[in-house]
């Protein structure tokens, strides 16, 4: 059978069609990919990129997937996607309001596209942190300002952490559950994540993505007092302000240029060289306190484009940790650009791997196992 994968971000969607086995089941063979397509803009008109892709394919899905960014506290894991769960994760778009109503665009698109009748299940960005350990998962904030308003840490990107974590498991078996093992997702949005056996106890980003690592155009962590100070001098709302911190900050926001760290490393300006340290400082910096988290760790698992593709910022980002048994292979890292590899060699006691992110192949297992299509 066939499977729909719709992977929305904020100004993008990739699209794929995987073809599963029947009987396919958690230690089953992985699905074959069929087809994919990745597409960028906000003008993207859900239906028509779906009945295009579609025309693509030989046989009609039989399941369709969606990546949902924010499940709250309410879903902990994939959900089917019936009337009861539209409504929850509309609700919950005032904790994503770039995300959970973007997908609900995409979920509806899909229903029209393929039918009524073809099951559709969601899979959450937030529910791989959903038992983060108390101490990590809220603020320093009283509960009728914290908790009792939804105000915690979240965590996003758990697709990827979890598919990295999935896929270590496999390359370094010998680990229970794989260890103590650092994950970091960098790409347009960057974070990590601290996980003990599987189970995480820390991660970067919060009650939003905006929290954490610096990233390509968002600022990562700011003090609070920042926004009304601005607000104060620029004669700007709160509202606008957030949105500059997303939007118009990061990476690009320092240089003043592109956000692609690979051109920046190239460009040689002061503005430049200075926006990639301080990329790799601040993901250096949480790497040290999730040591302190785990008591040390058994590995490193480099994923996303820019964690992936770019060696010089996994060089920088691991510089200087040897007293922590962290080190690298310099040829090997130069080579790994978008495979996956072992690149510390012998150097340190930490295994350090690329390892490319394959959020799809979570969200077809989840559409497998909800929508009973095997």
């Amino acid at each position: 059978m066939i499977v729909l994968t719709v992977n929305t971000g904020s100004t993008s969607v990739k699209l794929a069609a995987f073809r599963a086995e029947a009987g396919a089941g958690e230690a089953g063979p992985p699905p074959g990919r069929l087809a994919a397509q990745h597409l960028t803009g906000t003008s993207l008109d859900p239906l028509a990129t779906l009945r295009g892709f579609l025309g693509q394919l030989d046989g009609r899905p039989e399941a369709v997937a969606h990546r949902v960014v924010h499940g709250g506290t309410r879903f902990t894991g994939p959900a089917l996607l019936d009337a009861a769960a539209r409504e929850a994760i509309a609700a919950l778009s005032e904790l994503a309001p770039l995300h959970n109503p973007l997908a609900l665009r995409w979920i509806d698109a899909a229903r029209e596209a393929c039918g009524p009748d073809i099951a559709q299940v969601a899979a959450f960005d937030t529910a791989f942190f959903a038992n983060l350990p108390r101490i990590a998962a809220e603020y320093a904030l009283p509960p009728h300002l914290g908790v009792e308003l939804g105000v915690r840490r979240y965590g996003f990107h758990g697709l990827a952490h979890e598919a990295m974590w999935r896929r270590w498991r496999e390359l370094e078996p010998e680990l229970p559950a794989g260890g103590r093992l650092i994950t970091l997702q960098l790409g347009g949005g960057c974070s990590m994540a601290a996980l003990d056996q599987g189970r995480p106890r820390d991660t970067s980003m919060g009650f939003s993505p905006l929290e954490g690592l610096v990233m390509e155009t968002r600022s990562g962590d700011v003090d609070a007092a920042v926004v009304p100070y601005l607000e104060r001098r620029l004669g700007l709302s709160g509202a606008r302000i957030l949105e500059m911190l997303n939007e118009s900050a990061g990476l690009a926001g320092m240089a003043g240029s592109t956000a692609d760290p690979q051109r920046l490393l190239e460009d040689g300006s002061e503005r430049a060289r200075f926006a990639v340290e301080l990329y790799c400082y601040r993901a250096r910096k949480y790497l040290g306190s999730y040591l302190a988290v785990l008591g040390g760790c058994d590995g490193i698992a480099f994923g996303g484009g820019v964690g992936e593709h770019v060696p010089q910022v996994r060089a920088r980002i691991l510089s200087g940790l040897q007293w922590a048994g962290i080190g690298l292979d310099h040829a090997a890292n130069q080579a790994a650009r978008g495979s996956e590899a072992r690149i510390n060699g012998g150097h340190g006691r930490a295994r350090v791997w690329v390892i490319p992110v394959e959020e799809e192949l979570l969200m077809v297992r989840a559409a497998l196992k909800l929508a009973k299509v095997v």
